[in-house]
């Protein structure tokens, strides 16, 4: 099942919903993020008024999800007049699997007005290489398409602080959504990959993504976008980064940070 069709079984108005996480997402031996990540954002646009853009989602990957029903719930901490910050979870046999915090905000006149930060120069889609048709891939990579432009190969052994190139969906021909991007940002692995000469596990610990309020109508998820990671610090198995998603033509669609774990 494709991710869409699942983020089409979400019905609005509805708390405590019980959601099937479908088979052939995996990501090593747990189910991949992005897609959970994007399944509790759009659930949570479902259940709250359509004013209230998704500014900041912040996500704790809190013990691996596994295919299977999980049940997504929320709980508004606090609705100002113009913001409002929400506490979601998704959960697998009364366990949480994930728990997020987005804060959520109307639209207001405002004196700032600041362009976002412009698409680093990461080539063209003709310039880079795919990921290889290879075991070591997650299952969940070959719904997507990616050409790496910036940095080097995972596990090819080649340090720097850049990694990133272009992403989109595979199969999926959809407009583009706020969960749509989450799931092709989380798509790319942790930026220290590369740093690797061999394979080892690595994973997202905390992240936290950001959203610019942009009319995404024009955008469908089998465009090519932009993305980029650069590591800020890496040691004792821990790293953090920070990332940014832009369409084909360099407009920001979403900030991220990200803290992950890597056992080598």
């Amino acid at each position: 099942m494709q991710l869409h069709q699942t983020l089409a079984l979400i019905e609005d108005n509805k708390n405590n919903q019980t959601i099937e996480l479908p088979e052939g997402w995996a990501q090593g031996r747990a189910f991949f993020g992005g897609f959970s990540a994007a399944l509790a954002a759009q659930f949570l646009l479902q259940q709250l008024p359509a004013d209230y853009h998704l500014r900041s989602f912040a996500i704790s990957f809190v013990a691996p999800a596994a295919p299977g029903a999980a049940t997504l719930s929320y709980r508004v901490l606090r609705q100002g007049s113009s913001v409002l910050q929400v506490a979601v979870e998704l959960l697998q046999n009364d366990q949480v699997m994930l728990a997020g915090l987005a804060s959520m905000g109307k639209a207001r006149s405002s004196m700032v007005n600041v362009s976002g930060e412009t698409a680093p120069d990461l080539k063209t889609v003709n310039d880079g290489p795919g990921l290889p048709d290879a075991e070591i891939v997650p299952e969940f990579a070959k719904h997507y398409d990616y050409r790496i432009t910036s940095g080097g190969m995972p596990f090819s052994g080649q340090p720097g602080r850049t990694f990133g190139g272009w992403v989109r969906f595979r199969h999926e021909q959809q407009q583009l959504t706020t969960a749509a991007i989450i799931s092709l940002v989380d798509a790319w692995p942790p930026a220290v990959l590369p740093h690797l000469n061999k394979p080892a596990p690595a994973s997202s610990l905390t992240w936290t993504i950001e959203f610019p309020d942009r009319d995404l109508s024009p955008f469908n998820t089998h465009d090519w976008f932009q993305y980029e990671a650069f590591i800020e610090h890496a040691a004792d198995g821990y790293g953090h980064s920070r990332a940014g998603l832009w369409s084909e033509q360099g407009e920001l669609l979403a900030i991220s940070r990200q803290s992950f774990t890597v056992f080598a």
